[in-house]
């Protein structure tokens, strides 16, 4: 069934600007071919980091979702939503989940407070299941749970929505676009049973830019009304470029993200799938560190773990064994003058040390240039440079060292989701069914505060989610490690 036309919404174009509270978003048409995927940001939106400080940034009308009509439509599960209102445990779909949760954030703001629009299941639906065609599409770099989200977005369209049409495209965008000839593969319950006992991702993925143009060609020729995209910040932006194509043709086809990082990095949605098992996985390469370290005189662990722009999966891996002894990452900078002096003094004292590095630390001491097939910086390898800067400081001082180096990040990202990210890749695929199933489009969805929520694609590709060194997490690593706020002058003297 192709779709019919109709015309869309669009959200305002700068953050900070606030619309009249009776305006419905619409977004502005896309009249120039832009590549989906890679590392352009949206027009309108400053991609500059947001510290903390400036998350009043963020009104009311930044929230807003786009829908594609009136939802006329009753759904197929009344008996789920007849006795639910807002509880502690539940919100009801006319309620709205606040952005701020402190009474200083509230008290900042003037005028009307920003919320979500909850996540869950609608009275009321947009499309015809029995009529609907649905896409799903899995982007960028390998992360725990990619078969679960797909596996649950199947499973959730076919057992109570009775959709009964799904395909996958291979390999990424790429899959959207004729001319690299990949064939698409039909989702069935049956054939989706088991994959969540498997790393990776069935439908295969990719990286680079694509023409929105021509995805939403492929789109129209396969009749399909509800584009799942489950990737990482750049593969989000490519949703947009596409939900905006799909705008400019006046088409009624949701487009709806499943954010994937494992990094962490993409904000106001909580925390990404796949997150806690990485860094579960990441603890039994520090754990090894650590034996080896405290096996021989003069030992030092080194563990390189993933973290292009943020540093989390260091963070928890490190305060979940509780060994490192100090935890380098993006957001804080190194200065490996007085570093190393302290790290020789750390050995010299107690026999052994032990470091986690994230990948994107220390790059003021690297010179890498270019951009990978996204459109991400490429990043200079500052764990081998870091073991060898550590071993010829040793040298030079005369210390004995024996060192062992770790780098586990392929490891990581290709195993299974352990048993909570199985369950969180369930509950998000959900949510993303009855969002797309009630119109909505544009989005993506996320757990803000433990409520399940719709985010805006604009607003969630327009920041990065990032360790913020004046935060908790940041004080629990160093309470942890016991490494100081900075490596001082003193410090450098003493060693």
């Amino acid at each position: 069934m192709a779709p019919p036309g109709g015309a869309g919404h669009r959200l305002p174009e700068d953050v900070g600007k606030r619309a009249p509270e009776s305006a419905v978003p619409v977004l502005p048409t896309c009249r120039e071919r832009k590549p989906v995927g890679g590392a352009t940001s949206r027009r309108g939106i400053n991609r500059k980091r947001w510290p903390p400080s400036l998350r009043t940034m963020v009104e009311a009308a930044d929230l807003l979702v786009r829908t594609l009509g009136e939802c006329r439509i009753d759904s197929p599960l009344p008996g789920l939503l007849d006795r639910h209102g807002t509880t502690e445990h539940y919100v009801d779909e006319a309620d709205r989940v606040l952005f701020d949760d402190t009474l200083a954030m509230v008290g900042e703001r003037t005028g009307k407070p920003p919320s979500f629009e909850p996540g869950g299941p609608r009275r009321q639906i947009f499309f015809d299941p029995a009529k609907i065609r649905v896409g799903i599409v899995t982007c960028g770099g390998l992360c725990p749970g990619l078969n679960d989200v797909i596996r649950g977005l199947v499973l959730e369209l076919t057992s109570h929505y009775g959709v009964s049409r799904i395909v996958g495209f291979r390999n990424g965008y790429r899959g959207l676009v004729a001319r690299h000839g990949h064939d698409i593969l039909e989702l069935t319950p049956a054939g989706v049973q088991h994959i969540n006992e498997h790393g990776g991702t069935i439908l295969g993925t990719s990286r680079g830019n694509q023409d929105p143009v021509e995805i939403v060609d492929c789109l129209d020729h396969l009749g399909v009304n509800i584009l799942f995209v489950i990737g990482g910040d750049g593969s989000m932006r490519g949703a947009q470029r596409i939900a905006q194509e799909i705008t400019t043709r006046e088409r009624r086809i949701a487009v709806v993200g499943v954010p994937k990082t494992i990094d962490n990095d993409i904000p106001w949605i909580g925390h990404s799938f796949g997150f806690q098992t990485a860094f579960g996985k990441a603890t039994e390469s520090i754990r090894a560190a650590h034996i080896e370290a405290t096996a021989q005189p003069g030992g030092v662990g080194l563990v390189r773990l993933m973290g292009r722009q943020s540093g989390f999966i260091a963070c928890y891996a490190a305060l979940a064994n509780n060994d490192a002894d100090y935890v380098l990452i993006p957001e804080v900078p190194v200065d490996l003058d007085g570093f190393l002096p302290h790290l020789r003094r750390r050995v010299r004292e107690r026999g052994h040390a032990l470091v986690v590095v994230a990948e994107g630390a220390g790059q003021e001491y690297l010179a890498a240039d270019g951009a990978d097939a996204s459109g991400n910086r490429l990043l200079g390898d500052f764990g081998i440079y870091l073991r060898g800067r550590v071993l010829s400081d040793f040298a030079t001082a005369g210390q004995e060292i024996n060192l062992k180096y770790i780098d586990p990040s392929y490891v990581i990202r290709s195993v299974p989701a352990n048993p909570y990210d199985s369950v969180y890749c369930l509950r998000l695929a959900q949510a993303a069914v009855h969002a797309a199933m009630a119109g909505r489009t544009e989005m993506v969805v996320g757990s803000w505060r433990n409520r399940f929520v719709h985010v805006p694609i604009p607003l969630a590709v327009a920041s990065r989610n990032q360790v913020d060194p004046g935060g908790d997490l940041w004080m629990s690593v160093l309470e942890a490690t016991g490494q100081p706020t900075s490596f001082s002058i003193p410090d450098r003297a003493a060693a």
